[in-house]
């Protein structure tokens, strides 16, 4: 299995790939891609606004026809055509570089379509928020069904997706059907935090993992002792980090090893491994609040799990792409063989055999999801069938 190549380069084909994996339409994909087609034979970066003036044009028409579905009474209708506009204005604004003109009104425009449309289709979401540093972060609750207390997943981004893009990975639904409840959640750096609030990246994930701990413990559908968490992409450093800083955690998982960014930031500079998104070094240094490259890698120093794997001391699940193009396969077998404070733990590679061997999954993500699901609920006390 391989990631849909429709593009020259490999940035756009990720973009479209999970675009593909997260709900949207292959006819207006292919209505949004094939006038841009030939702007990205210039590279990653090169083009980027054609991108994102076709992907917004499509979510914009989506918008329109759900206003007039919702005029007839047709909510259910407007509901699933204002998520796939929310879908593609989210795959447009990641895509530009920070301050590109448009980027605010965007995403912006991909918030309000997600929050109308899942409330109109009747979806089973809801925002919270929380105190964090002087300002709030936000996260986007799926309960479990019944009246519980059950197990709570906190599920977190990796360096560039959001809220929005982990509900739409379809995780948090595999998780509900098993009776675990999911939190995904907008950490520093990523989604609302960075674009709303300015709050930058930080290395320590346990300072704001614990503060939604805090928040989950006050929560009567919630067992207190059953609360497990997930990464993705970059999410496979910070979801370790937070397992082995913050003991109330009973399980962990991530979907792709991400156990040394710091490192993977010295391969890009060699350009030994691909880029997430186009404009990569304005992003980082975006993200993480650095005024240049200096401060950037001063910042990001601290990104590495060595020395921090050991800590944990509960079920820990380490997934990787074994043809991953942007974080090694090795970075997975460190992750796991450095897990020697747990007796249970375990090693999972997608191979073409089954699927999902590109990064996160990105060709196939129903593998991941559902090899990451039924684990939590074989850990937590959910079930399976």
């Amino acid at each position: 299995m391989a990631l849909f190549e429709y593009f020259p380069n490999y940035i756009w084909n990720l973009s479209l790939a999970i675009a593909l994996e997260s709900g949207g339409k292959i006819g207006e994909i292919v209505d949004m891609c094939a006038p841009i087609k030939d702007a990205a034979a210039s590279g990653g970066d090169a083009g980027t606004p054609a991108f994102m003036r076709e992907w917004v044009k499509m979510a914009d028409k989506l918008s329109s026809l759900a206003q007039e579905d919702e005029g007839r009474g047709r909510r259910y209708s407007a509901g699933q055509k204002l998520k796939r506009a929310s879908l593609y204005y989210t795959t447009a604004e990641r895509m530009q570089g920070h301050g590109h003109p448009g980027r605010q009104e965007t995403y912006a425009k991909a918030l309000d379509a997600f929050a109308r449309g899942t409330a109109m289709a009747g979806d089973n979401v809801e925002r919270v928020t929380i105190p964090y540093e002087g300002s709030d972060i936000a996260g986007l609750l799926t309960r479990a069904p019944g009246d519980g207390p059950s197990p709570l997943v906190i599920y977190c981004n990796g360096l560039d997706s959001s809220k929005e893009l982990l509900y739409f990975s379809w995780l948090p639904h595999a998780l509900a059907k098993r009776g675990i409840s999911t939190l995904c959640v907008d950490q520093p750096g990523t989604g609302e935090a960075i674009r709303l609030q300015g709050i930058p990246v930080t290395h320590e994930a346990e300072l704001w993992a614990s503060k939604w701990v805090d928040w989950a413990e006050t929560q009567p559908f919630v067992d207190p002792a059953r609360i497990g968490m997930t990464g993705i992409s970059l999410g496979g450093y910070f979801a370790p980090r937070a397992v082995a800083f913050e003991p109330r955690f009973a399980a962990g998982a991530v979907w792709g090893a991400n156990h040394d960014w710091a490192e993977v930031q010295q391969k890009r500079l060699r350009r030994e491994s691909e880029n997430p998104v186009p404009h990569y070094w304005a992003h980082v240094m975006w993200v993480f609040g650095a005024a240049d490259m200096e401060d950037f890698h001063a910042k990001s120093r601290g990104m590495t799990l060595d020395s921090v794997m050991e800590r944990i001391r509960v079920p820990f699940l380490v997934t990787h792409g074994e043809s991953d193009r942007q974080i090694a396969l090795d970075y997975a077998h460190r992750s796991y063989d450095q897990l020697t404070g747990t007796s249970d733990r375990e090693l999972k590679i997608f191979t073409p055999r089954e699927g999902g061997v590109e990064h996160v999954g990105a060709d196939n993500m129903s593998f991941g999801r559902d090899y990451i699901a039924d684990w939590f609920a074989e850990k937590l006390g959910g079930h399976t069938a």
